[in-house]
């Protein structure tokens, strides 16, 4: 064998890959070859050779497919009354068998390049289709094409409604008259673009279905949370997030999908937003005896509206408590800038109209609770959800 082809190559036969499928058809030939130098009778059914793999052993036989692509190509042999599979109870391994037409199939030779007869393959293919309609030449899609209602069947196999199927007649027609394509087998192709037609169609079903308005209680899934601890973002941080995220859509009524995913990209945009302030250390370690927020700390506060000299009187309190409580940080600071958000964010909304607020020219008059929700408002940061 040469460096550029240091395998044995697959040898497919042209016929049956376009009957049939060419992923099909490779799988086919591969298993008739284990099937034919490892095959074994078995009691259950005297009439076929039986190959038992396990399933990592079936997948490495198929490298160049995904898992699914392999899982799509053995389900459709199956489909096609070619392929037997019989799992064993407890173990991850399967026995496998081709078909009395699948035999002939491992024995015989490859087809000559000028013969057009194919492998008889017993199927529940229609007879047009597999003998070309009285000639094995690939013909172009006629205008008024019906798929045989042996197609028909074989697709309702997958619970698709048969109303659905049919709609997709038109359509699939017309694609293939105007690119003028020439195939052996329209209902094999046709019975293709109905599984992933169904499929694309069941996605945006559950979509539509799952959209909603923000929950009051609304929380983060199991997923969501240990997709942001794998890239190091602190629980407590993400924590801390979920009532502003919640408070901000729910007061916006949206109705949306995929609120875990867009409250991961809101927390991976202000933890960045975060480290680079800080310049975070990786690092956990405990707070000092006299530790003391950055200056970079306090002018976020200020960016967000909370007096300087209220968020200082916080800091004994603050570090007292972290020293009693013997935890270890990463970052301080940006445990520091939660605590204060949170606290002075819980401040307004209690709404204490006659409460003297640290800084000059703090004080939120009377009860008017729209003063009280606009100071609150400014103080979250929401250029996240623009």
């Amino acid at each position: 064998m040469s460096k550029l082809v240091p395998e044995q190559p697959l040898v497919i036969s042209p016929t049956l890959a376009a009957t049939i499928g060419l992923g099909e058809a490779v799988m086919l030939h591969v298993l008739a070859e284990l099937i034919r130098h490892r095959g074994q009778q078995r009691h259950s059914d005297s009439g076929l050779r039986w190959l038992c793999l396990e399933e990592r052993e079936l997948r490495r036989l198929f490298p160049f497919w995904g898992i699914k692509e392999s899982l799509e190509y053995r389900q459709s042999l199956q489909n096609l009354g070619v392929l037997k599979l019989e799992h064993i109870v407890d173990a991850q391994s399967v026995w496998i068998a081709i078909d009395d037409g699948g035999e002939a199939i491992a024995q015989a030779k490859p087809l000559p390049a000028e013969t057009t007869d194919m492998p008889k393959v017993k199927s529940p293919l229609p007879v047009s289709e597999r003998q070309g309609t009285g000639s094995n030449a690939a013909k172009p899609i006629p205008d008024d094409w019906q798929p045989e209602e042996n197609w028909i069947q074989l697709a309702r196999q997958h619970a698709i409604p048969e109303d659905f199927i049919r709609s997709l007649i038109p359509e699939f027609v017309n694609y293939w008259r105007d690119r003028r394509q020439a195939r052996f087998s329209w209902g094999n192709a046709f019975y293709k673009h109905v599984l992933k037609e169904w499929r694309h169609e069941q996605t945006r079903k559950g979509a539509r279905e799952l959209a909603s308005t923000m929950s009051p209680q609304w929380l983060p899934s199991a997923d969501a949370l240990e997709i942001l601890g794998n890239v190091g973002i602190s629980h407590s941080f993400i924590e801390d997030a979920i009532p502003e995220f919640v408070l901000y859509w729910r007061e916006r009524g949206v109705v949306h999908g995929a609120w875990n995913t867009k409250f991961i990209e809101h927390i991976r945009r202000q933890w960045a937003k975060y480290t680079a302030s800080f310049g975070l250390d990786d690092t956990p370690r405990p707070i000092a005896d006299g530790w003391q927020p950055s200056a970079d700390c306090f002018e976020i506060l200020q960016l967000a509206e909370i007096d300087e000299a209220y968020a200082r009187s916080k800091v004994p309190e603050f570090v007292l408590y972290w020293k009693d409580s013997e935890q270890v940080k990463a970052s301080w600071n940006t445990v520091f800038l939660q605590f204060i958000k949170q606290d002075w964010a819980r401040r307004l909304k209690q709404g204490g109209h006659d409460e003297k607020l640290y800084g000059e020219d703090q004080t939120i008059a009377g009860t008017q609770q729209k003063k009280i929700r606009e100071k609150f408002e400014r103080i979250a940061d929401r250029s996240w959800a623009d």
